[in-house]
């Protein structure tokens, strides 16, 4: 199945910042927490993470490649996945059961890359229209 989540959040860090990205995730975290009924914390730590990592991701490489985004979206999965499985292991008592967990890993990255193919198009656009009104440009033009 896969988690939408976690493209949207590092999405979101890959066009705004870092602290948006954390702020983001955080508070989507929480709120995927009550609703579905886990352990509330868990999902707002490894979304936090996770718009961390896009923030990190967008000074350190470029955002318009294909393939450097799907790369970016297996590691966000990888570390999202495996932060909590690392949580709910050492915090909850989860059973530790390393190959479903591999397994689970290995079609959820595939399916958010999947996903990552079909909606970059869409997300790449509204993004930069998103970045270029945030970030915007520092310049005072009145001077030129």
């Amino acid at each position: 199945m896969p988690n939408l989540f976690v493209i949207f959040i590092l999405f979101i860090g890959l066009f705004y910042n870092k602290i948006a990205g954390v702020t983001y995730g955080i508070a989507c975290g929480i709120l995927l927490d009550l609703f579905i009924g886990r352990k509330v914390g868990i999902s707002a730590i490894m979304l936090g993470a996770v718009g961390l990592i896009g923030g990190i991701f967008d000074k350190n490489f470029s955002k318009e490649s294909r393939i450097t985004i799907m790369i970016m979206v297996i590691i966000s999965t990888i570390v999202y996945e495996a932060g909590a499985y690392g949580i709910g292991y050492f915090i909850y008592a989860y059973s530790f059961e390393i190959f479903e967990f591999i397994k689970i890993l290995a079609i959820e990255c595939l399916y958010n890359v999947i996903i990552t193919i079909i909606l970059y198009p869409i997300m790449q656009n509204l993004g930069y229209k998103i970045e270029e009104e945030y970030k915007g440009s520092k310049i005072l033009t009145r001077y030129f």
